[in-house]
């Protein structure tokens, strides 16, 4: 794959497309706390790693209006719950997205001297970290009936064999945008070879509680469940149009939370 620049990225927030009034991206970043274990006997750190950290951070135009997928709306709440938020790298299906649970620390306004009017916020993980995976979407999809979604490639899976099986579960994050009609139940399929021989079948424990209306999900998958090479979305529901978004991070090594 050649190398990308970040033209064309999307940023949703809690089933909201919020990447029309977001004029960058700062830190996505998660990982461990690194902590020193170096002996009085060593000539250089020894560390471990501690709890598992993820952080999102951006800059959004001040853009008052009331339509939904405007950022003022969404961001001026500062809620106190957890809020799920995505980065997307593209609207490719499956490309690159950053996804979190966290909570949103701040929305700070400042007014430049050039007269722009910008609010810088960040998104601090809970629980979980920053999870970067997948997007199982060609960015928002939009589904009139139920409709099975085309495979995406997760790779060749977890070492020692590579036989295209992850040992270790997934993660999965869903946006539902708009619904027109009664309910949407989105889940994952998976197959070793994109459905040519291997039938597709369900995940187990890959399926979203049937969304209403607008918002995020987020499920896992048991921590040491098999999940093979190709995924794919499905749509069941009664509903005329749903508008929606899922990305994936399979784990091809163990993941704690």
């Amino acid at each position: 794959m050649a190398k990308q620049s970040g033209l064309g990225d999307a940023l949703f927030i809690a089933g909201y497309d919020l990447s029309g009034d977001i004029s960058a991206v700062g830190n996505v970043g998660g990982g461990c706390a690194a902590l020193e274990f170096t002996g009085i006997d060593k000539y250089a750190f020894e560390r471990k790693g501690g709890v598992r950290d993820g952080r999102l951070q951006m800059t959004s135009f001040f853009n008052p209006g009331t339509l939904p997928d405007q950022a003022h709306a969404r961001l001026k709440t500062l809620p106190t719950t957890d809020v799920i938020a995505a980065y997307w790298r593209g609207t490719a299906l499956g490309g690159a997205s950053a996804n979190i649970v966290a909570k949103q620390l701040n929305y700070d306004g400042t007014r430049g001297d050039s007269g722009e009017f910008t609010f810088a916020v960040e998104a601090a993980a809970n629980a979980y970290g920053l999870e970067w995976g997948r997007s199982m979407t060609a960015g928002k999809r939009t589904d009139t009936t139920g409709t099975n979604g085309t495979g995406v490639d997760f790779g060749v899976g977890s070492p020692p064999l590579f036989n295209g099986a992850a040992l270790f579960g997934l993660q999965a994050y869903l946006h539902v945008f708009s619904l027109t009609g009664t309910s949407v139940t989105v889940k994952l399929q998976e197959s070793s070879d994109n459905g040519v021989g291997d039938t597709w079948a369900d995940v187990t424990g890959g399926g979203f509680t049937a969304a209403t209306g607008p918002g995020a999900q987020r499920i896992e998958t048991a921590r040491g469940q098999t999940v093979e090479r190709y995924l794919r979305v499905v749509t069941t529901g009664t509903f005329s149009n749903a508008v929606f978004a899922v990305s994936v991070a399979r784990n091809d090594v163990a993941v704690t939370f």
